[in-house]
């Protein structure tokens, strides 16, 4: 399962936007040594466009890598998989029981001796049924 997303506003893509165009290059040196050539600044600018797609997919996902890692021991020997997914159902299913309003002890009990009354009432339906049937049938066959 998904985690929740909020919608994004415009004014959060614009403020990752300007943290994506502040960020350090490596490459900020090369285009400063060569601004005459046109084929550098190009490919500088495509590197810097790389660095800000990959950028914007890191910060997009909201886990790193070494995040990822941190945890609890069974999250570090199972990174990926099929157990992974199932860790990951059963976190979902703590957290959905958390938000489930339980009833009270008193409701329990009630609901307990309506449900316990109905099956003795309606048991008690079909076993007369059942024996006016099989005497029907009896005396039919004979």
């Amino acid at each position: 399962m998904g985690r929740l997303q909020r919608k994004k506003t415009s004014a959060d893509k614009k403020k990752k936007q300007q943290e994506v165009d502040r960020a350090p290059s490596s490459n900020a040196g090369l285009a400063a040594a060569s601004p005459k050539t046109g084929l550098i600044s190009d490919s500088v600018r495509g590197i810097k466009k790389a660095q800000a797609l990959s950028l914007k997919k890191f910060l997009s996902t909201g886990r790193s890598e070494s995040r990822k890692l941190e945890g609890n021991f069974l999250d570090r020997l199972f990174i990926a998989g099929p157990l992974q997914k199932s860790l990951q159902f059963l976190r979902e299913v703590k957290i959905e029981l958390k938000k489930v309003t339980w009833p009270t002890r008193k409701q329990t009990i009630g609901s307990t001796f309506v449900v316990i009354v109905l099956v003795m009432i309606i048991s008690f339906f079909l076993g007369i049924v059942d024996i006016g049937l099989s005497s029907l049938i009896d005396v039919a066959l004979k």
